[in-house]
Order: C-alpha cells, then structure tokens, then sequence
C-alpha cells in the first residue's frame, strides 16, 4: 500500500465537525397553515398602521404660499447679477381661517432645484466643516479659491448656493396693529450634524481663525458673521447653514426655517386671522425655471402631512391579503385533488 504524500497531507482540512461539514442541520418545515398565517398577520399588521398613518398625516394643518410671481419684480432685479447689492422686499398677506394649534413650523420649498447632482454633493470639505483645517479646499471644485487665490469658507457648490431670504410672519391683530410673530431660530438640526459633522474652529474669536480666507461669491457676508448675537449659532454651527448643508433627494424639497416660539399671544399656537409673510428676495430661482414657496405646518407623531408612508403600507397589506388568499384557493384545490386521488 502506497503512502500518502506529506504535502499531500497538509493540504487536507482539519479534523473537525465545521471544516468536515459535519455540524447538525435542521431541514424547516413551513405548513400551509403556518406560511398563511403568516401573511395573514402581516397584512392585518400594514393594513392597521397605513389606516393609522393616513389618519395621522390627515390630522396635521398646513398652509403654502407660493410667492415666485407674486414677488416678480424682486425676481426680474435678481436675474441680473450686477444687483446683488441691492435689497428688494415684498409683502404677501393672507387669512388664516382656523387656528394651528401646538406647535408650529415654518419652511422654505424650493421646487426645480437638484442638490442630488453627483459634482454638487460632493462640492464639499469635511475637514474644513468639522474646523480641523480651514483652508482645506482640495474637493471643493469650482469653488475653492477666489479670483485672487485666496481660500474660500466655506468652499463647495452646496455652500456658495445656500438659501438667503428672509421670511419674516407677522400678525395683523387689526388695521392699526401688527406684531411680529417670534421664530426661533435655532433646534432646527439633527443632533449629529450639530454636534459631530460641524464643528466651529477651537479659537474663541471667529474672526481671527478665518483670517487669510473670504466668503463665497454669492454670500452677502462672511461665515463668522451669520449669527454674532448667538456664539452657538454662528460659523459653521449656525442651523440655517447645516440644514442648507444636508442635501435633498428630490428636486422638490421643504427645508425647516424657523419654528413658533410659544410665548405671549401664542401660547397656543398660531390663532387665526390675518398675517403677512415680509420676504427679503434674495434668492433667484427663475433663471432654472424653479419656483419657491413658504410653508407653515403643525407636525404629529409620525411626521407631516405626507402620505406615502401610510399609502405604502396600506398597499403592502392589501397585496399581502391578495396573495395569502390567492396561495389558501391554490392550496384547497391541490388538497382536493390529493384526496380525490387517494380515494380512487
């Protein structure tokens, strides 16, 4: 008998259970019944919760103006770049019928703008965000220098494109009488994005760590400058900056801007009546055929007014239901058959 070679030898697995492919199996077995209970459950299940998600989104008030034409001549002055420095404002009353009661939110809606382009999203500088090194302006193309090659903060397409008008709610109490509605400013962000993604440089002067860099070409003011009332809410902290920053999936998109301080004659919301949106234009959208909007919505447990998520699920659970009765009519005919042929 021939013996084995001993680098045959060494090629062979070890001796044991997993490498002998020895392990104990378990072969499932699903029932008829148990297959269908399953769906059965889970199409109750979806069913149930888009019926809950719908009603929700239902419960929710919401209001949108869009003030793309009715602002036309701050649109017409801001196609022309060489105006940049010039403020247009225009007022755009309206009649709250019933009451937003709880709390209130207001957003900006841009419709026709793409954040999702691949070269625009990743027109950005994450160490330069995170404030390790201000000047890190590598991937930041076409906006990393500025004609005198000097660093620009913050670089990117994202940036140099942020929203800029002001909105501004105010409450017509009578013809005589009109208060500005408190918006807070800040809360509007994600946790991480606050905290972790952005972060201001470890210098207590902004000004003086940003120095040797300018603003981007579109921004009226320097980053440092967003917020000097709020320390917290300034430089790369300042929340209307990082919820600018985290770019939409959809052309068509709401961003938060402010939110009801619940104070004084709104303790309970927004009553109704007569109001007025004060827009300073700033921000130009007819030269991409976009349009904007301004948006006050109260919010539930589940979110806002949007559908999808209960018509999602109710979809999922009605097409659950048709398959498990569909799979129970083909299993009583393939029982039937059997049985029929069991007796012959």
């Amino acid at each position: 008998m021939e013996e084995t070679p001993q680098h045959c030898l060494s090629r062979l697995p070890d001796n044991s259970a997993l490498k002998q492919q020895e392990l104990p199996a378990h072969r499932l077995y699903f029932t008829a019944r148990r297959v269908l209970f399953v769906f059965f459950t889970t199409g109750i299940f979806c069913l149930c919760m888009g019926i809950i998600l719908i009603l929700s989104a239902r419960s929710t008030q919401e209001i949108e103006i869009n003030y793309t034409r009715i602002c036309a001549n701050c649109a017409k002055l801001r196609e022309n770049a060489s105006n940049f420095d010039k403020e247009c404002t225009c007022s755009i009353p309206f009649y709250l019928s019933g009451k937003m009661m709880g709390n209130v939110y207001m957003y900006y809606k841009l419709y026709g703008f793409y954040q999702n382009l691949y070269r625009y999203v990743r027109s950005r500088s994450n160490r330069q965000l995170v404030g390790k090194d201000v000047k890190a302006v590598e991937d930041c193309a076409p906006f990393k220098m500025s004609d005198n090659k000097t660093p620009i903060v913050p670089c990117g397409a994202i940036a140099n494109s942020m929203f800029n008008d002001t909105i501004i709610l105010s409450h017509n109490i009578n013809s005589s009488v009109q208060i500005k509605v408190p918006m807070l400013k800040s809360g509007l962000t994600w946790w991480t994005d606050k905290y972790v993604k952005f972060q201001n440089p470890s210098s207590k002067n902004l000004a003086d760590e940003f120095r040797g860099t300018t603003k981007p070409p579109n921004w009226p003011k320097p980053i440092y400058d967003l917020d000097k009332k709020d320390p917290r809410n300034n430089g790369f902290l300042n929340d209307d900056f990082i919820v600018w920053m985290r770019a939409a999936a959809f052309p068509t998109f709401k961003k938060l801007y402010g939110r009801l301080n619940r104070t004084h004659h709104f303790i309970e919301g927004l009553p109704a009546g007569n109001y007025s949106f004060n827009i300073t234009y700033n921000f130009p959208v007819t030269r991409f055929q976009g349009e904007k909007s301004v948006v006050l919505s109260t919010l539930t447990w589940c979110g806002g007014n949007s559908l999808f998520l209960g018509l999602a699920y109710t979809v999922t659970g009605a097409i659950t239901w048709l398959a498990s009765f569909a799979m129970m009519a083909i299993h009583i005919i393939l029982k039937n058959k059997q049985m029929s042929f069991f007796h012959q």
